[in-house]
């Protein structure tokens, strides 16, 4: 199937989904994520994990879960190595902007001319050889250097090439750091000795944002990491606290840390926009995005009993047998879950989460959304 029918068939299904039947809340009224258009973008680049991974992960392990259904199996494109049943909320945002879908890095003979998918399955913001387990070698330093071949690439076949040709685009860096945590809880840390860590993931995501804006980047997004008390397989590490469930189901003591991560984030992103005054550096809140997405759950026609559960086998099954395996059970009807498979979320909460994280970023981008209904 060529490109072209492809994102044709996409913007089809985005149209309906958002123009045709706008009230896709069923007592709420979302924003409109097609003004996310009159910010003008051309190109998207994406650097980080699972969440935003498009199929870089499976070219590297081709036999991984997220190869195979039923991850990707409410979209016709099938399996392609998105950690869910269909889209991202990376895909969301690039659809909004009116693009095609970023390609993985990874894939061969893929067309960038969009833009460029970096992120990776498993990734951490720290090098890999830091952790004794980790899911990939892939981690942000190694995506940076991706991205700074490919810019070289294209200056090499582009003699018009150069970094106004940037000041269009949008970089995301993240979200990441979540699989730092991960690891980390996975070889026996404590949140206390979680919370040293913080200074250094924070440090190494400035970075990769001075980085990017080296590149010529003019729109920098950082995401913060989403609420790891309501992500089931958090609640099952060293990690979870003796009150580990509240009225929302998510834990604590593990929520109480994620903000402390996104509150040191967003004071070295202020410190890092100051340094860059003719850079927009912004925050993109994906912790309070989830947050306002579980609480008003049932009114946007999620199953209140089934929130926080897989819809791909229960917690146990979909961490110790993984999602994808013969013996673990799928629900008939993933858009009324949140989560997919135990870790990640499904495309029905991808489109909310996208829907109110670009809702923000038109403010925070200064958009003009005095555009036309398309």
């Amino acid at each position: 199937m060529s490109s072209t029918k492809v994102y044709f068939q996409l913007w089809i299904i985005f149209y309906f989904h958002f123009h045709a039947q706008p009230a896709i809340s069923f007592h709420l009224q979302l924003p409109d994520i097609r003004t996310f258009r009159s910010c003008n973008i051309d190109k998207i680049y994406q650097l980080g994990a699972s969440f935003s991974d498009t199929g870089n992960r499976v070219v590297e392990d081709p036999m991984i879960a997220s190869s195979r259904l039923p991850y990707g199996e409410s979209t016709f494109l099938g399996p392609t190595g998105r950690y869910s049943d269909g889209l991202l909320v990376i895909d969301y945002i690039a659809l909004a902007a009116g693009l095609p879908l970023l390609n993985p890095y990874l894939k061969d003979d893929a067309n960038f001319s969009h833009g460029v998918n970096f992120a990776v399955g498993g990734a951490t913001a720290l090098p890999a050889n830091n952790f004794r387990v980790n899911g990939t070698n892939s981690s942000l330093g190694v995506q940076l250097e991706w991205m700074s071949d490919h810019f070289a690439s294209q200056r090499n076949t582009d003699m018009h090439s150069s970094p106004r040709s940037l000041n269009n685009a949008l970089f995301l860096v993240g979200e990441i750091g979540r699989n730092d945590y991960y690891f980390a809880s996975i070889e026996g840390k404590t949140i206390e000795e979680a919370r040293l860590m913080v200074p250094q993931v924070a440090e190494i995501i400035k970075n990769a944002v001075r980085r990017v804006v080296d590149f010529g980047a003019a729109q920098v997004i950082v995401p913060g990491v989403f609420p790891l008390g309501c992500i089931p397989s958090f609640q099952l590490t060293d990690f979870k606290s003796n009150d580990e469930s509240g009225e929302d189901q998510c834990a604590r003591e593990l929520n109480d840390f994620t903000e402390f991560h996104n509150e040191y984030l967003q004071q070295t992103l202020i410190a890092l926009q100051e340094e860059n005054p003719h850079t927009t550096i912004v925050y993109a809140d994906y912790y309070n995005a989830f947050k306002w997405l579980l609480q008003n759950a049932p009114n946007l026609g999620f199953d209140a009993a089934s929130e926080l559960k897989g819809c791909c086998g229960n917690v146990g099954d979909s961490l110790i047998n993984g999602c994808g395996s013969s013996n673990v059970r799928v629900c008939s009807n993933p858009d009324r879950y949140i989560s997919w498979d135990g870790v990640h979320f499904t495309q029905r909460a991808h489109s909310v989460l996208a829907t109110l994280v670009a809702a923000d970023l038109v403010q925070k981008l200064n958009c003009d959304v005095q555009v036309e209904d398309y």
